[in-house]
């Protein structure tokens, strides 16, 4: 296959990059590398362009295709970030993906896996989410996904453009070999802020031990980067034989509290590991555990990587090459 993966000069995108290299498919990489890295990218073919500039979005599809589906991962993903400055989210977000979809239109392409988040979900009235459940998302980040995946619904009525849209809940981990794993800058995501903190690299923040859980702090799902790699490979075959819009979570199903996790990479690292308490951060529910079973029957999604400290010792054998 000859795939376009935009963003895949980034954390989850890189890895799609990997994994579809390693199958032998011919892969594209569009990446503004504004977080992106270009080493990341591999020896895949790496175009440097914004889905903000349409020209540029036209061009690679004609220039460098034509191909038999895009894998959309850029977006602006920080919680916080989008509360404070919303502005940026739906114009980077949004304004960026009707980019791409008018791209695709201009081009006869038809088939887009896009990158999507448990956040759509909000604050879950059940404990374990599977897709049936509203989409109330309370800030902008996840507005902006859920926007898009409605974009997508209509595109798929009017213009006969599939798509696949993948609600992950909290990506994690790193390839087996070492080689690439998460490097953002700043860093938001737990697990790699708890590593630094066991390299005595940055002081690790608790933010909130008031909530309504077990230990008061916040309950996630995670899933290792591969297994999500996994997951998009699979949407692009079902795209093949089901035309429309689809979306489905991908998770472990299993949640994790933030001194579960610390309490984890103490066993996995062998190190101490301080932390200090902070408030709250605006936006974050209390509890995002995911039912995949939707993935696991229609797209036949196995994900390996289900023990939480080997997804961590994944993250911590990245993070000792750096």
């Amino acid at each position: 296959m000859n795939i376009l993966v935009l963003g895949g000069a980034g954390y989850i995108g890189s890895h799609m990059v990997r994994y579809l290299r390693e199958r032998g498919d011919r892969v594209t990489v569009f990446d503004n590398l504004a977080t992106g890295h270009r080493f990341l990218a591999g020896d895949a073919r790496l175009v440097v362009g914004d889905i903000l500039d349409p020209g540029a979005v036209e061009a690679v599809l004609r220039q460098e295709g034509p191909f038999d589906a895009l894998i959309h991962f850029c977006a602006r993903s920080l919680v916080g970030e989008s509360v404070t400055d919303p502005a940026l989210y739906y114009r980077n977000n949004v304004t960026g993906t009707l980019n791409v979809l008018e791209a695709m239109r201009a081009t006869g392409h038809r088939r887009l896996v896009f990158s999507s988040t448990a956040a759509v979900y909000g604050v879950p009235q059940v404990p374990v989410i599977d897709e049936s459940q509203p989409a109330a998302p309370i800030n902008p980040y996840g507005r902006s996904k859920r926007m898009i995946e409605q974009v997508l619904a209509d595109y798929a009525t009017a213009y006969d453009i599939a798509s696949v849209a993948l609600r992950y809940f909290n990506a994690a981990g790193a390839h087996p070999s070492g080689e690439i794993g998460e490097l953002h800058e700043p860093e938001t995501h737990l697990i790699p802020n708890v590593l630094r903190a066991a390299l005595g690299l940055a002081p690790l923040k608790v933010f909130g031990n008031d909530y309504p859980t077990p230990d008061g702090s916040c309950i996630r799902d995670y899933v290792h980067v591969e297994d999500l790699a996994q997951a998009h490979h699979l949407a692009i075959d079902y795209l093949g034989t089901h035309p429309g819009a689809h979306v489905f979570n991908l998770g472990n199903g299993n949640g994790f509290s933030v001194f579960e996790i610390i309490a984890a990479a103490r066993r996995v690292t062998g190190k101490e590991i301080p932390y200090d308490l902070a408030p709250r951060r605006a936006g974050d529910p209390p509890q995002l555990v995911a039912d995949a079973s939707r993935a696991r029957r229609e797209l036949g999604w196995q994900p390996r990587w289900t023990d939480v400290e080997r997804i961590i010792d994944s993250a911590w054998q990245f993070m000792r090459r750096r």
